[in-house]
């Protein structure tokens, strides 16, 4: 399964009768999940059960929902007091008729009849309009996935890019690498010269130091770890689970290698492809803040 990313964006609206819920999501950076919630009257029984929801389908971030609740027809259902209103109509014609006047009477008269029309709102359980809500939370959650995802290849052609500066860096750090131990023992060697000392490379107690001084300047497991290091984070990029936290350790690994060769390897060849490592490092790991 590709990274996801941890910001996105996602909304949806569901009907049942008489209701509408309207549910929008968005999501941010954040090291542990928190969700927040602002939901209406009705429904905050049931924040328990939206998160739950959310927590399946989102393992890091913050995410903040807003729910709005709507009657879909307005509200209220319109009633019509059809026993008054013909006894209404024909105590009028009669008197029209009584009056010699024309009977002129419209429907749209009757909505000056008071009382004629009566409202009665329209009522819903609480668990009708959570199974309402649930479905718009359902397909906003898939929204939010959608462009999570979408967001998250951005991040992993990103990371496969810069993973190859880092390894055309380590290539070059690798040929210059068989030089360091010799160069290392030949400046141990002029310094003892030079300080005074004679037939120093014939003292074998000389020579058994220098060369344990020289091996400590070998970065061969380092450059190992590295390639190691490399492969496992374009592996993390395919995990089926979330691989954010992963791939941040993996990062702080990263920079304690390359600084180990920084301190072990004395050539400006390699220090300079060092700081360029370590340069091209951070970047990556500012990425990694946004993986999920």
């Amino acid at each position: 399964m590709p990274i996801k990313s941890m910001t996105g964006f996602g909304s949806a609206t569901a009907h049942a009768d008489g209701v509408r819920v309207t549910v929008e999501l968005s999501a941010v950076n954040r090291k542990q999940l928190d969700v927040v919630f602002r939901l209406p009257p009705q429904l905050l029984a049931f924040e328990s059960r939206i998160q739950k929801m959310i927590q399946e389908k989102v393992s890091r971030g913050r995410i903040s929902g807003t729910v709005q609740l709507e009657a879909a027809d307005g509200g209220v259902q319109i009633q019509v007091d059809q026993k008054r209103a013909e006894e209404t109509v024909e105590k009028l014609r009669r008197a029209a008729k009584k009056m010699n006047l024309a009977d002129d009477l419209s429907a749209s008269m009757l909505l000056q009849i008071p009382g004629l029309l009566k409202t009665q709102s329209v009522e819903q359980s609480s668990e009708e309009i959570f199974q309402c809500l649930e479905k718009a939370l359902t397909a906003a959650l898939k929204k939010l996935d959608t462009m999570r995802s979408r967001e998250g290849k951005a991040l992993e052609t990103d990371f496969l890019t810069r993973l190859k500066l880092l390894e055309q860096m380590l290539a070059v750090i690798k040929t210059c690498a068989p030089q360091i131990i010799s160069r290392v023992r030949e400046k141990l060697f002029q310094g003892l010269e030079n300080a005074g000392l004679e037939n120093v490379a014939q003292d074998e107690r000389v020579i058994r130091e220098i060369a344990l001084f020289g091996e400590k300047s070998d970065i061969a497991e380092e450059l190992t770890r590295l390639e190691s290091h490399i492969a496992q984070f374009k592996k993390m990029l395919r995990d089926k689970e979330p691989s954010g936290r992963s791939l941040d350790f993996l990062a702080q690994e990263f920079f304690r290698e390359i600084n180990t060769i920084g301190s072990k390897a004395n050539d400006l060849k390699i220090t300079e492809q060092v700081v360029a490592f370590k340069s091209e490092l951070e970047r990556i790991r500012e990425q990694i803040q946004n993986v999920e």
